[in-house]
């Protein structure tokens, strides 16, 4: 059986706040935590995948984002139960 997960890629350009950034590194790492071997991609694609598609629906989440203040995620940022990802690429000693 095929898997989506295994299909040919696309890549897709992001562009959003740093500090939505910062939570999906912080949706990897507790993915990790949980056991998984996963990337920051893999995070992405589950979340679009799992996403209701129907219109009121996204519009209200539109909406909801649209609406956080600067500070909603800051919380997100001490998650030291969470374990530390180690970055992709090459280290310092590999160049």
């Amino acid at each position: 059986m095929e898997l989506l997960w295994q299909r040919p890629r696309r890549k897709t350009l992001v562009n959003w706040p740093e500090e939505v950034d910062s939570r999906l590194e912080i949706l990897v790492r507790a993915a990790v935590a949980a056991g998984e071997q996963t990337s920051r991609s893999q995070v992405l694609a589950a979340l679009v995948t799992a996403a209701e598609t129907r219109p009121n629906v996204v519009a209200e989440l539109l909406h909801t984002y649209r609406q956080l203040p600067a500070d909603a995620l800051e919380a997100d940022n001490t998650r030291d139960d969470l374990p530390p990802l180690r970055s992709p690429g090459r280290t310092r000693s590999q160049n």
